[in-house]
């Protein structure tokens, strides 16, 4: 595993260049998505800034889901290079989508569902930045041949895991595919708006909380850990919408 990158004088962490990497892919699919649908709007200002408030909320929900030790010493913990919660991330990028549609006069559930393509893909190459530097995202002891260790990864195990990060990558990537086609009927008028992002909750939702048997995540509510409880909320939610939309004939 590499956790940092050495360049001269510069250490780069491979978790924040892959960050980056899944920023980019977010913004190449959100424009190509704007470009079939005919949206004006600015795709760069758009994940510029529901990346960076994700970034914030992942990193804040991670601190205070630990109060007593956060506020005990709160500045090492709040400037180190480890420890993001996805639901934070999501919540975070959520709320500034919100408000970009409002903005660019997008609706509500259009610009969800524009983003939702965006956001499954995006998440699974940022998983593969947690793959390779090793940060503790990986699952329980496995005796299967593709077992991993990560003995020199942030989070260190000599141990052969599941490697999880790469199991969400290849759900991500599903997930992405299925809803990028279930796009092409949106911006034909064939789909109802909301549609895609009850499609995106549901199924990344139910991926989230499938793979949190095998993580290493400590159980809380009910013995389930806090990402498994928000991805059985996420499910929820999609069933939800997607329910009302079905009965409203959309």
């Amino acid at each position: 595993m590499y956790p940092y990158i050495h360049l001269g004088p510069a250490t780069l962490g491979t978790f924040g260049i892959f960050m980056a990497m899944a920023l980019l892919t977010a913004l190449y699919v959100l424009q190509a998505d704007f470009r079939r649908r005919q949206i004006e709007a600015d795709p760069y200002a758009i994940i510029l800034w529901a990346g960076l408030a994700g970034i914030a909320g992942a990193r804040l929900y991670h601190l205070l889901e630990s109060p007593t030790e956060f506020f005990a010493d709160p500045w090492p913990l709040l400037f180190s290079r480890t420890g993001f919660a996805w639901f934070g991330g999501f919540l975070a990028g959520f709320l500034t989508l919100a408000l970009a549609g409002r903005h660019y006069r997008i609706p509500f559930l259009t610009i969800m569902d524009v983003a939702s393509p965006a956001a499954a893909l995006g998440y699974g190459v940022g998983r593969i930045g947690c793959l390779i530097s090793g940060d503790g995202d990986y699952g329980i002891p496995t005796s299967l041949p593709w077992g991993m260790s990560f003995p020199n990864g942030i989070v260190p195990t000599t141990d052969r895991v599941h490697p999880t990060p790469i199991y969400e990558f290849l759900a991500a990537v599903a997930i992405f595919y299925v809803l990028w086609r279930l796009g092409a009927r949106g911006a034909n008028g064939q789909l109802a708006s909301g549609k895609i992002f009850a499609s995106y909750l549901l199924l990344s939702g139910a991926s989230r909380f499938l793979v949190e048997f095998i993580r290493i995540n400590p159980r809380s509510f009910l013995g389930m850990t806090n990402a498994q409880t928000v991805s059985l909320l996420c499910v929820v939610a999609g069933g939800v919408l997607l329910v009302s939309l079905l009965r409203r004939g959309a």
